[in-house]
């Protein structure tokens, strides 16, 4: 295990994910809501800076895979929780829109809860893949969680519940293909090419990494970034943390220290709020000032 190692690819996973947010948010918003994905991805393939999104996910998943190959997912999808700041920082330069004060008071309580977070549980622990039973029963857990939160959005109109009911969905669904991208890569390190394409884990990370994006694109035109971005960004941190003990015989400490890993949670909770709602003034600004017609399809 290589732990700064491991820290160093998830910070660059983070920022390439954030990349991708800033792009397939600015064109998730140029498409009109008409219901549960009907005609949103041919709508959006037709836009090159969806696809330059696109572009950045695959880089993200490249740094992803080599973070989880050196580092437990407890440490690494964790750091994930600073996606949502670095994605406000590009789009202030790749959008010009400038940051108000309060963006600053926010990093300051997602940073200091990540750390304090992460500091009180002391990840420790990074052992081989579990057998098949085991991921049988994590996966149909999570998948059964997934499709019952898709049934409760499928039943409600554009909003609260719909778009923080689909990003956990798609958080769960990130955390649970960060597993098996860490088993995939895990198999890779032990038999090269091979060994990681006879996996199965390499093809389900593929096709439930389909399911996340449908779901968060569907969360991200549900309703504000307020709603959706907490349950995904603290959703996927702690699923991600539950299937690294229950896959890979991870540890955190327990007994006393949960209490002060709760309070670090509790502040990232708080920052990534206040982050959102900073997100969302922006994004209602910037939609009263639509872009001109011209570069309608960049």
């Amino acid at each position: 295990m290589h732990t700064p190692l491991a820290v160093l690819f998830a910070l660059l996973t983070t920022v390439f994910n954030a990349l991708a947010t800033v792009l397939q948010r600015k064109a998730a918003g140029r498409v009109p809501l008409r219901g549960m994905g009907r005609g949103l991805f041919p709508a959006l393939l037709r836009q090159r800076v969806w696809l330059g999104g696109m572009v950045a996910v695959a880089a993200a998943a490249c740094c992803q895979a080599l973070a989880l190959a050196n580092g437990p997912l407890s440490i690494v999808q964790p750091i994930f929780v600073l996606e949502l700041l670095i994605a406000l920082l590009l789009a202030g330069l790749i959008l010009r829109r400038p940051l108000p004060p309060r963006t600053w008071q926010a990093a300051g309580w997602v940073t200091a809860g990540l750390g304090v977070a992460l500091w009180a549980a002391a990840p420790s622990g990074d052992g081989p893949s579990a057998g098949f039973t085991r991921w049988l029963l994590a996966t149909v857990s999570c998948l059964g969680l997934v499709a019952l939160l898709t049934a409760v959005a499928a039943r409600r109109g554009a909003g609260p519940v719909r778009a923080a009911c689909l990003a956990l969905g798609a958080a769960l669904c990130y955390a649970l293909t960060a597993a098996m991208l860490k088993a995939s890569a895990l198999a890779w390190q032990r038999g090269g090419l091979t060994a990681f394409l006879t996996v199965w884990q390499t093809y389900g990370f593929a096709l439930i990494g389909v399911l996340a994006l449908f779901l968060l694109e569907n969360a991200l035109q549900s309703g504000q970034l307020v709603f959706s971005q907490p349950a995904l960004t603290l959703g996927d941190a702690c699923a991600s943390v539950a299937l690294g003990m229950t896959l890979f015989g991870e540890r955190i400490r327990t007994g006393g220290w949960v209490a002060v890993e709760l309070l670090g949670v509790a502040a990232v909770a708080v920052g990534v709020v206040l982050l959102s709602q900073v997100a969302g003034a922006q994004e209602r600004a910037a939609a009263a000032a639509p872009e001109p017609a011209a570069d309608s399809r960049r």
